[in-house]
């Protein structure tokens, strides 16, 4: 019996993976948006009440196509940090690698970057399931920051007495241990970074920024200044 649930459960994992595969198509030709539970199945040749038995609606398909986006991305940034740190780079360096490193992941990756750092998609609510996931790249960079602070220490930036609360709140909630002015920039750094990348991938540097991984890292490396870390 062990032998045939085992192939019962391989297949399962193909065919999870066939149906997810058929998806991402879909998602580089026409946009989340129009996503279908019924043409996934009719592309890959099954009946409609099939494909329910793995994902029972095309909300939860997406959920799993943000997940593994998230996953991979988050990967991409944690292998890149493991690496610097490794080759003994200094917090500063390692920031920067996680930059690029995610950089270089949604170029090659252009529509799953889209699904998770684009428009919304209507009528879709992520559930819970999709936040450890999404925390995966900010970590990263909330733990290099991290390593520094109880190292050399940050140079820290300038936080307006009106935003203090606000900052304070959310180093409790995801930054503990962080001072509330490196918490308030790091968040600024975050989306920048993500807004450096979508510019590039949605076509808003066209005729404007030509090296462009030149100005990234430039970028990249501004924002680790920016959030107080020390050059070397």
């Amino acid at each position: 019996m062990s032998t045939v649930r085992g192939a019962r459960e391989r297949a399962r994992i193909e065919v999870t993976a066939a149906i997810k595969d058929e998806a991402r198509r879909m998602l580089a030709a026409e946009g989340a948006a129009k996503l279908s539970l019924r043409a996934v199945a009719r592309e890959l040749g099954m009946v409609s009440s099939a494909l329910y038995r793995y994902f029972p609606s095309r909300d939860e398909l997406l959920t799993a196509l943000i997940v593994d986006a998230y996953d991979s991305v988050g990967a991409a940034a944690e292998q890149a940090d493991a690496r610097a740190h490794a080759g003994g780079a200094a917090p500063r360096e390692r920031w920067t690698a996680v930059c690029e490193a995610v950089r270089a992941w949604a170029l090659d990756h252009p529509h799953e970057y889209a699904l998770i750092y684009g428009s919304p998609v209507p009528g879709y609510s992520a559930p819970a399931d999709t936040i450890a996931p999404a925390s995966r790249v900010g970590n990263t960079l909330i733990g290099i920051v991290r390593a520094a602070h109880a190292g050399r220490g940050l140079a820290l930036p300038p936080l307006p007495a009106a935003l203090r609360p606000e900052a304070v709140r959310m180093t409790a909630d995801f930054a503990e241990g962080l001072p509330p002015e490196v918490t308030a920039a790091l968040v600024a750094a975050w989306a920048q970074l993500v807004g450096l990348i979508s510019f590039e991938l949605f076509g808003q540097f066209n005729r404007v920024v030509e090296d462009r991984a030149a100005f990234f890292a430039h970028a990249a490396d501004q924002l680790a200044h920016a959030v107080g870390l020390p050059a070397v």
